[in-house]
């Protein structure tokens, strides 16, 4: 009797400490999901509520300004991605409203250029051409601004404004061409399923390396997402970079580059003698780029004497350098050596974003540019306007440190697979993945907009590549190209600005009911 007793003894206390310890280790399993769940990444948001009056016609909208969380391919948040979005109010049916998604470039460049310079529904004042004075500046309603014909969603990519990986990613996971494609494209499916805006007309538009970025992502959300789009605005294209930088041995970009160099020697009156008709001036320079220009680079050391002092010749009355450093140059002039060299003898550097802008040159003896005045000359007011704005109008992020622009060009992977494609591009070019874009959605349409005196993207450069897509005449007439007499960023022209705000308007009206 005895023995039976301290047997359920035994057994009981056994039972006892097994429910201590089941308790103990539910208890735990709580706290760490509990701790993880703290711990998880949760968007964030400002809503603020505003007007504006464009083109005479009054608009409410509400202004969202956050940062969203988000997946990757396991559905697990590894990004943190701000972002301001526009939308107008009064809409009761979203699917009738056209969204846009706009970014910058770089890369490492945040979206504050494109949003306070010509999209969105605020715009900083800055000087034409010329330094902005320092604060205080002036920001101003844009009338020139695309709230009337779309919402408007402005995004930073990973490393640039609040955007940063989370969970067990890290940033420089998001610095490559096809990482950045696919992580701005997880964005935007998430911001279209939190806003129910899938049967939306949509549209992408990017400046500079945002239409690398552009390129790639309109044919990755058409073929991986089965997001359809309407248009892709390309503002300063750099789709294919064997087109516009030196990478030794390719004779290309110099001659792609040389109309742009003529219209800058044009306008800031450094040719031998200045022509009577621009646009005439202009169309002989490109003749001649596309022809015995390139003729005599392929050569090489075989061009003859007799034929290099005719090019030499040329050169010297399209670009206003002198036949000696054209000469010493062996015919090729680098954009960073044509900014430096054009005005050398006023001691002064052209800027390279908009040669528009000139401003001192330190070094008299220096080979090259070592600053952009273009850039110089905005940077503090388009820095100093956004942060007020951002923190005082929209009331975000006064918390939070904002990168404007971060120097990623040196950790970028510029390897890229092209559709269709076995293996990586030796030369990143995203323009196939916009053709194929264009061919499996035959109402996809593209507007390019380009500046005269762009010395980051020339001209013909763009159009170059629009010729070499390998399109049917069809597909090729879905494409057009506007150009403007100002730079990279033509909408700091004010002038330009209203064509810049026409051109867009015209395009989303003309192409959200295909």
């Amino acid at each position: 009797m005895k023995t039976r007793s301290m047997s359920v003894l035994v057994v009981t206390l056994f039972l006892f400490a097994g429910v201590q310890a089941y308790a103990a280790d539910a208890n735990q399993s709580t706290t760490v999901k509990e701790k993880a769940e703290a711990e998880a990444p949760k968007p964030e948001s400002s809503v603020t509520q505003h007007a504006i009056v464009i083109d005479g016609t009054r608009i409410s909208y509400t202004a969202t300004a956050g940062a969203l969380i988000v997946n990757n391919d396991k559905d697990k948040p590894y990004a943190s991605m701000g972002y301001v979005a526009y939308t107008k109010d009064g809409v009761t049916d979203p699917s009738q409203r056209p969204i846009t998604f706009a970014y910058n470039g770089g890369p490492g460049s945040s979206s504050i250029w494109l949003h306070m310079g010509a999209l969105g529904p605020r715009r900083i004042v800055t000087s034409d051409a010329e330094a902005t004075p320092p604060p205080p500046y002036e920001v101003v309603d844009n009338g020139s601004s695309i709230l009337d014909v779309t919402d408007l969603v402005m995004i930073d990519p990973v490393g640039t404004g609040f955007s940063k990986a989370v969970g067990k990613a890290k940033d420089k996971d998001f610095w490559g061409v096809d990482a950045d494609i696919e992580s701005m494209s997880r964005f935007i499916v998430e911001f279209v399923n939190e806003n129910n805006r899938w049967n939306s007309p949509k549209y992408l538009l990017g400046e500079s390396y945002g239409t690398t970025r552009s390129a790639g992502m309109v044919d990755y959300l058409q073929s991986k997402e089965g997001m359809q789009f309407n248009g892709v605005v390309l503002v300063s294209c750099a789709m294919d970079f064997q087109t516009i930088v030196d990478r030794g041995g390719s004779d290309l970009p110099f001659a792609l580059y040389l109309p742009t160099y003529a219209a800058v020697a044009l306008y800031q009156k450094a040719l031998p003698e200045q022509p009577p008709d621009r646009d005439a001036f202009l169309d002989e320079v490109r003749a001649f780029a596309l022809g015995e220009y390139t003729h005599a680079l392929a050569q090489g050391n075989q061009l003859s004497a007799a034929e290099r002092e005719k090019v030499l010749a040329k050169l010297h009355r399209y670009t206003g350098l002198s036949v000696e450093y054209l000469d010493r140059a062996d015919l090729r002039v680098q954009e960073a050596q044509f900014t430096k060299e054009l005005l050398r003898g006023k001691r002064e550097t052209v800027g390279r974003l908009d040669a528009r802008f000139v401003g001192f040159s330190f070094d008299q003896l220096g080979e090259r540019a070592s600053y952009d005045p273009q850039s110089t000359a905005i940077d503090g007011a388009f820095t100093a306007a956004f942060m007020d704005y951002l923190h005082r109008e929209l009331k975000f992020g006064a918390d939070k440190q904002y990168v404007t622009s971060a120097s990623l060009w040196g950790k970028w992977d510029y390897k890229h697979r092209a559709p269709g494609s076995r293996f990586p591009q030796p030369v990143v070019n995203t323009a196939p993945d916009l053709a194929h874009a264009l061919g499996t959605n035959p109402y996809l349409r593209v507007l390019a907009l380009q500046g005269d005196y762009d010395l980051a993207t020339p001209s013909l450069a763009t159009d170059y590549v629009f010729w070499h897509m390998n399109l049917d005449p069809e597909l090729a007439s879905h494409i057009t190209v506007d150009t403007f007499e100002a730079g990279h960023m033509m909408y700091l022209h004010e002038p330009s600005l209203k064509k810049f705000k026409a051109a867009v308007a015209a395009f989303v009206k003309a192409t959200d009911r295909l």
